[in-house]
């Protein structure tokens, strides 16, 4: 069965007028609740085991998991949340735009490599940015993230290219400018550099390699038909989406394993040590990678909220029917099902936590941000915790939350609770970077 693309909402309405949206689309005609943010209205909730397959049989063994449940698992994730992941079509192409061995003030080597299909020429291909310490001993672990405003965003640096694809997102998406937005191309040069500071990164002896993540896919309802999901789909531009077709998180992810795939043709780079991690929707896109694609061999959540590291049972904060309403098209179809109806979903967020085993995932909330659900992005790593204990690994002990600035750290899931909004600062990256450290036996 097939289902038509569904009525598309504008990806930047504020959430003061959510609630004013009709959920037609969803087929209830009533307009979409406003968030809750009161602990005691979460009410109960029963989680999916993550150690019993779906017959009910019992997984004892780290064996059984690897061999039986995790496979399972993956399969559920992309027949109801996310949909499937095509294969590479083709061989994949590295072409070096260019390289400085001085870059960041001396301290690093900055190459930019364009990423295509070979066999897909409809897709523009990803332009990757990479910072290697200049002084080294020899190869190194690295930071793999996509980017929300282009690479030039993302550094100091001036003389890097703006992004032509997110000028063409400022030019396509019909969305106003948000308060605090560059107000010119030029201005947007280091916008997100806080997000980034590739100084702190190679300072700690570690690369960085980003991309912008619309040279994937444009985050827009159409902006599929330009991208990658287009390129690599039988139908070419298709205008129905099967129930378990994927979504832009999806091809975000297959982005964030293509940088992989480049990174383990650069001698300077251990491509045996590199962390996936995103922020925000992004923070999603990097679980999912981390998820699919065990070479990753740490996964870092950031603020990831609903559809990523949050449990989607909780009601709190946003949910599966403001998501979807908002965002049709970052998930499979299928996904829409669950709206009012979570606990019918066959997963929820800790067993995505859970499919990282035995690797180390990190997972960054923020105070203010009760729009993620700081305290349902904390119960995934706890909840997974049973999976990582088959080998031998230890999670976080407590259920208890830790409390703001304070972290909990188990053997290989680690959790921090800082202070202020939904962002990624400094403060998170210190976390970040002293857990991977500890992970890849670096010097602190």
């Amino acid at each position: 069965m097939k289902i038509p693309l569904p009525f598309l909402f504008p990806g930047t309405l504020l959430l003061a007028s959510l609630a004013m949206l009709s959920s037609t689309v969803f087929g209830v005609n009533s307009p979409l609740p406003p968030p809750n943010y009161d602990e005691s209205r979460v009410g109960s909730f029963t989680l999916p085991e993550a150690l019993r397959m779906a017959d009910g049989s019992p997984v004892e063994t780290a064996q059984d998991w690897t061999r039986r449940r995790r496979p399972e698992l993956l399969e559920l994730y992309r027949q109801h949340v996310y949909g499937r992941t095509p294969q590479i079509q083709g061989p994949l192409e590295f072409r070096e735009l260019d390289s400085r061995e001085d870059a960041l003030g001396g301290t690093a080597v900055r190459k930019r490599v364009w990423i295509t299909l070979k066999d897909r020429p409809a897709w523009k291909g990803l332009e990757v940015l990479l910072y290697v310490p200049r002084k080294r001993s020899g190869p190194v672990p690295c930071f793999v993230g996509l980017n929300f405003m282009g690479n030039h965003s993302t550094t100091r640096e001036t003389d890097l290219p703006i992004s032509s694809q997110w000028l063409q997102f400022r030019a396509q998406s019909g969305a106003p400018p948000r308060k605090g937005d560059p107000e010119t191309p030029e201005s947007s040069r280091g916008f997100q550099h806080g997000r980034w500071n590739p100084e702190a990164i190679v300072g700690a002896g570690c690369a960085v390699a980003t991309a912008y993540y619309g040279d994937l896919e444009l985050d827009f309802p159409t902006g599929w038909t330009q991208g990658v999901r287009a390129a690599l789909s039988p139908q070419g531009a298709q205008t129905e989406w099967k129930p378990d077709d994927w979504g832009a998180i999806g091809a975000w992810a297959w982005g964030l394993s293509r940088i992989l795939d480049f990174l383990g043709t650069v001698p300077e780079v251990d491509a045996q040590k590199c962390a996936v991690i995103g922020h925000s929707r992004l923070g999603k896109a990097a679980l999912w990678a981390g998820a699919q694609d065990e070479r990753f061999s740490v996964v870092i959540s950031n603020n990831s909220g609903e559809g990523g590291a949050a449990l989607m049972r909780r009601q709190f904060g946003e949910t599966v029917e403001v998501i979807t309403a908002r965002f049709p098209h970052w998930f499979a179809p299928r996904f829409n099902q669950y709206v009012r109806h979570e606990d019918a979903c066959p997963v929820d967020q800790h067993l995505l936590i859970a499919l990282c085993a035995p690797r180390p995932v990190a997972i960054g909330s923020a105070e203010e941000d009760r729009w993620a659900d700081p305290t349902g992005e904390f119960l995934s790593g706890y909840h997974a915790g049973p999976v990582y204990r088959l080998f031998g690994k230890q999670g976080l002990a407590s259920p208890e939350k830790p409390g703001v600035g304070t972290g909990a750290t188990g053997d290989t899931i680690s959790y921090h609770l800082r202070p202020g909004p939904h962002d990624i600062n400094a403060e998170d990256w210190k976390e970040y970077l002293r857990f991977c450290k500890r992970h890849w036996n670096l010097q602190e």
